[in-house]
């Protein structure tokens, strides 16, 4: 078995060395997790921003709307069209549930 692989296990889940190794990343290699030497990836992001003024806050808005990859007009009209068909059938679906539900009411309690 090679020595630098971390699922070198044998069979009953003990491992070839008798110190136990960590399993994840900072495990693998020489390094434990206790002699692992702090990095800036380790700091929590700072995600407090200065605010920008309304210029500098449209100017953003705009440069996000230039990545956008807009749909085409078939695929608006294709994507229209789906959602006013599941509309009118989840409509129905519903009116029917409340028609059926008023009728077994009314059978019920017998007006």
């Amino acid at each position: 078995m090679s020595k630098d692989r971390d699922d070198d296990v044998d069979t009953s889940g003990a491992r070839d060395s008798d110190a136990a190794v960590p399993t994840g990343k900072a495990g693998r290699g020489d390094t434990t997790v206790t002699s692992r030497v702090r990095t800036d990836a380790d700091k929590p992001e700072d995600t407090r921003a200065s605010r920008a003024n309304p210029f500098q806050y449209i100017a953003q808005v705009a440069e996000e709307l230039r990545k956008v990859i807009w749909p085409t007009r078939n695929q608006m009209v294709t994507y229209t069209i789906v959602v006013f068909l599941f509309l009118i059938f989840m409509t129905a679906l519903v009116s029917g549930v409340d028609f059926g539900a008023g009728k077994l009411v009314e059978l019920v309690f017998d007006r």
